[in-house]
C-alpha cells in the first residue's frame, strides 16, 4: 500500500509510480497506464478465479471509471464491500428449492406445533430511533395462535424501555424467532402488528394473577422454519458447552462501572434474586 506521502503526492497529480497508480485504480477509479493494468491483480497476488474474477473484471477491462457520485462512494466505501443484489447473488449461488417451498403466507398446523411448543421468541422492529431486538418467554403455549393468519404475544412486565412499543406504534412491521428447548430448527416469522390493551384479552392472559399491560396482536406475513445448522454448530443445547456465570461480569458491575459508581454493583447483585422473584410477573 503506498505511504501517505504517495497518497497526497497522488492527490496533487504526482504520483509516485506506476504501482500507487494502480493502488488507487481501485480506490477511486484514477486512469492508469493501459499495459500496466494487467500487472494489478499479480502485483497484490489476487487469485482471479471464481468471485475474485468478477470484482477485478472491471479493472482488466478499463471499465472503472465512474460518473462523480460513484467516485466518491468508491472513495468513502471500504475495500472488497459488496453493493448489489448482482454481486450478492454471484457469490452465494441460487437458494435451494426446499428453503423456498417452506416459506408460506399462513399458519399451517405443522407451524402452529412449533408455535405452541415454544417457552421463547425474539421480537425485532424497526422505528425512526433505529432497530430493536427483544426476547420474550413464558412457559410453551403462551403465544396464543388465534387463526391461521393471527396470533397473540402478552407483553410482561419489564424495564419500561419500550424500545420494541415505540417501535411499533410508529412502525407495525415486526420479525418473530421462535426457539425451543433441545430443538434445533426455529420457526421465523414476518408480519405487522397492533398493541391492544383491551381489559377482557389482557386478562385472559393473566399469569399468577398477574395481567400483561398489553398485548401484541401480529398479522402473519411470511411464515418459515430455519434449518438446523446455526443451532449445531454453536452447541446451543449442549450442557457441555455451557459455561459458568461466574466466567461474565455480573449486571451490578456492570451498571457500576457505567454509572460511574453511582450504582452499588454488589447491592445490585445480592438484591436481584428477590427482587426477581417479586416482579417476574
Amino acid at each position: 500500500m503506498p505511504s501517505v506521502g504517495d497518497r497526497r503526492s497522488h492527490r496533487r497529480g504526482r504520483c509516485a509510480g506506476v504501482k500507487q497508480c494502480l493502488y488507487y485504480e481501485i480506490r477511486c477509479g484514477c486512469e492508469v497506464i493501459e499495459n500496466r493494468r494487467a500487472e494489478l491483480p499479480q502485483w497484490l497476488g489476487v487469485n482471479l478465479s471464481g468471485a475474485a474474477g468478477m470484482l477485478w473484471s472491471p479493472v482488466l477491462s478499463g471499465t472503472t471509471n465512474l460518473d462523480p457520485m460513484k467516485q466518491s462512494a468508491a472513495r468513502n466505501s471500504p475495500p472488497h464491500r459488496v453493493t448489489s443484489i448482482e454481486q450478492l447473488e454471484s457469490i452465494y449461488g441460487t437458494p435451494a428449492s426446499s428453503s423456498l417451498v417452506k416459506e408460506i403466507d399462513h399458519i399451517s398446523e405443522h407451524y402452529r406445533a412449533f408455535i405452541e411448543k415454544a417457552p421463547f421468541v425474539t421480537v425485532a422492529t424497526c422505528g425512526p430511533e433505529g432497530l430493536d431486538c427483544s426476547p420474550r418467554g413464558d412457559p410453551p403455549g403462551f403465544v396464543r395462535v388465534v387463526d391461521e393468519k393471527t396470533l397473540m404475544i402478552p407483553d410482561r412486565r419489564g424495564n419500561n424501555r419500550l424500545d420494541s412499543m415505540r417501535n411499533l406504534v410508529r412502525d407495525p412491521r415486526i420479525s418473530l424467532l421462535f426457539l425451543i428447548p433441545g430443538i434445533n430448527e426455529t420457526l421465523r416469522i414476518n408480519g405487522r402488528a397492533a398493541i391492544v390493551v383491551d381489559p377482557n384479552l389482557c386478562e385472559s392472559f393473566a399469569m399468577q394473577g398477574k395481567l400483561p399491560r398489553s398485548v401484541l396482536v401480529v398479522t402473519v406475513g411470511r411464515i418459515y422454519f430455519q434449518c438446523q445448522k446455526a443451532l449445531v454448530r454453536s452447541r446451543l443445547w449442549d450442557v457441555e458447552a455451557q459455561i459458568a456465570r461466574s466466567e461474565l461480569p455480573s449486571t451490578g458491575k456492570i451498571l457500576q462501572a457505567l454509572s460511574g459508581n453511582s450504582i452499588d454493583g454488589e447491592k445490585y447483585d445480592r438484591d436481584y434474586p428477590e427482587r426477581l422473584k417479586n416482579t417476574i410477573y
